[in-house]
């Protein structure tokens, strides 16, 4: 496990401990789930249980409870029910009351749906931000400013974020390349060196192509990243820094969408700050590119009388 990730997981502040055990869901055993699900689908409620009537409710027995306070890196479950309570009391009610616990009813209308995509979407992003590791981030951007050559790949929705990203930092002249296809990819991690870096992004961390990216190039000596929403998954064994999100799925997977919406965030993040080391050169660049492209827009038509 490498640095990064251990200091995601070995600290559960008050203002984020849901979107930890949100992400490190995935890590515990089936019955330890059980139990970071009820917490998780009401705070303040678990907060209010004595260690009995979670695990009974949870189908489980008070030993797990207890193995679930430790891996979440609680000291026991009294500790457990304070910083629940204190994130009940800091968590903000959805502002629409068609909004119920977060997820979409089978017999939801239009403006329920709108109201809880939107209310998800928004808050992937505000709890992406609050769980973000300002130190983490600078380290990447200090190594993204240096480089040699960026390789950024992902797979499905990632790729997107993947694509976007290669394009921000192609636009202020780092060079940087994004692959679709995984065999190009791995061509190309397989030439990358000391210097460069691989960024693999990866809402699941578990998708096996980004995963083989980053470890061939690491094998390479070039320095990895990863940008997932799960600090304990597959790829963070092969990142040198590993960046989170905060997005969970929702119903018809909804939540692809804030997953894609949370990475964008990071990665808008960490490109004001390699822009920001050389703003003189990142100006230039940008005003060089946006005059190539001015000429394909169309002209607006003339107003008919």
């Amino acid at each position: 496990m490498t640095a990064d990730v251990k200091k995601l997981t070995s600290s559960a502040e008050p203002s984020g401990l849901i979107v930890q055990i949100s992400g490190l869901l995935p890590s515990l055993s089936p019955a330890e789930q059980r139990v970071a699900r009820q917490v998780i689908a009401d705070p303040a409620e678990a907060a209010r249980r004595t260690i009995t009537e979670l695990a009974t409710e949870a189908g489980t027995s008070e030993a797990t409870v207890i193995r679930f306070c430790r891996s979440v890196g609680m000291e026991g479950y009294p500790q457990l029910r304070i910083r629940l309570a204190a994130e009940a009391a800091r968590r903000a009610e959805p502002p629409d009351s068609r909004v119920v616990g977060g997820d979409i009813p089978p017999n939801a209308d239009m403006a329920q749906i709108i109201a809880t995509i939107t209310f998800n979407d928004s808050r992937a992003v505000e709890e992406t931000a609050e769980q973000l590791d300002a130190s983490t981030c600078e380290r990447v951007v200090e190594v993204l400013a240096h480089a040699d050559r960026v390789d950024v790949f992902g797979v499905g929705a990632s790729g997107f974020v993947a694509s976007d990203f290669q394009q921000k930092l192609h636009r202020i002249r780092r060079t940087a390349f994004y692959w679709q296809d995984i065999h190009t990819a791995l061509a190309s991690a397989a030439l990358l060196g000391k210097g460069d870096v691989a960024f693999g992004i990866s809402h699941t961390g578990s998708t096996a192509d980004t995963i083989e990216v980053l470890r061939k190039a690491r094998e390479r000596g070039a320095t990895t990243v990863a940008l997932t929403n799960f600090p304990r998954s597959p790829i963070t064994e092969f990142a040198d820094h590993v960046l989170t999100t905060a997005a969970r799925e929702t119903t018809y997977r909804s939540g692809a969408t804030a997953s894609r919406l949370a990475q964008l965030t990071v990665v808008d993040c960490l490109f004001v700050g390699v822009a920001g080391r050389n703003r003189t050169r990142t100006n230039r660049a940008l005003e060089a590119t946006a005059d190539a492209v001015r000429e394909r827009r169309a002209s607006p038509g003339r107003r008919r009388s």
